[in-house]
């Protein structure tokens, strides 16, 4: 497999996992209807494991613009190949999206509520506060990328064996960070479900929420680069 397709399937399955399990808990009708916070963090951390475990013998398995960011600053990554990077992780993020809507095509119909819809597919914060939102953001993505950081294989990425301890991270940041805004911590992640939800045709949807979507882009990023110069700086 091509590293594009690697991240790009690798991407895919995080969303088919992560938003797969919003649907399951949001969505009307569904057998796993307000099961609650924790069943979200579980599903979102086994699709990492997923994902990992796909794309890392064949890309390094970044799936996460933020880390591939990471990466090439940290010198771990050649900054040629990122735009190769991002661009599968943002059609890979797009491709799961679109998948979550057809296995939950009729939970979709069967839902009123256009916040709960829109949830399935991109972060919104509880409290809107844009620079503290920019903030939690910022904090999570930066202990998800030390953490990828001290994992990477020299100047490839994560290792396939590193699939659990990466998953284990995003669990525990779901858990301990993701009240505020539902952690993003990846650009990906969050921008190409949120294109999918305003082309999408999903019934009594409402906006895509366009006036926020720069912050779980702008706030991964940051955290991304400061984790990477600390890393520089101590090792």
């Amino acid at each position: 497999m091509s590293p594009f397709f690697a991240e790009f399937f690798g991407t895919a399955m995080i969303i088919v996992f992560g938003g797969g399990v919003v649907s399951n808990v949001l969505l009307n009708k569904t057998k796993g209807n307000n099961s609650g916070w924790i069943v979200i963090t579980f599903g979102w951390a086994v699709g990492v494991f997923t994902g990992v475990l796909i794309a890392a013998p064949h890309s390094g398995a970044h799936l996460n613009p933020a880390v591939t960011l990471a990466l090439v600053i940290a010198h771990k990554f050649s900054l040629s190949l990122m735009p190769v990077y991002v661009c599968a992780q943002l059609l890979g993020a797009m491709f799961g999206a679109a998948l979550v809507w057809l296995a939950y095509k009729k939970h979709f119909d069967a839902t009123e509520d256009g916040n709960s819809k829109l949830a399935v597919f991109c972060t919104a914060p509880n409290i809107r506060s844009y620079w503290y939102n920019v903030i939690t953001e910022i904090v999570g993505t930066y202990v998800l990328a030390l953490a990828v950081l001290y994992m990477a294989e020299p100047e490839v990425g994560l290792g396939a064996l590193n699939a659990l301890p990466v998953a284990l991270v995003v669990l525990g940041l779901g858990l301990s960070l993701g009240g505020p805004t539902g952690y993003a911590i990846n650009p990906a992640r969050d921008l190409g479900p949120r294109i999918m939800h305003f082309f999408l045709p999903i019934p009594n949807k409402r906006d895509s929420d366009w006036s926020y979507s720069w912050v779980p882009v702008l706030g991964p990023l940051l955290g991304a680069s400061m984790a990477a110069v600390m890393f520089m700086i101590f090792n």
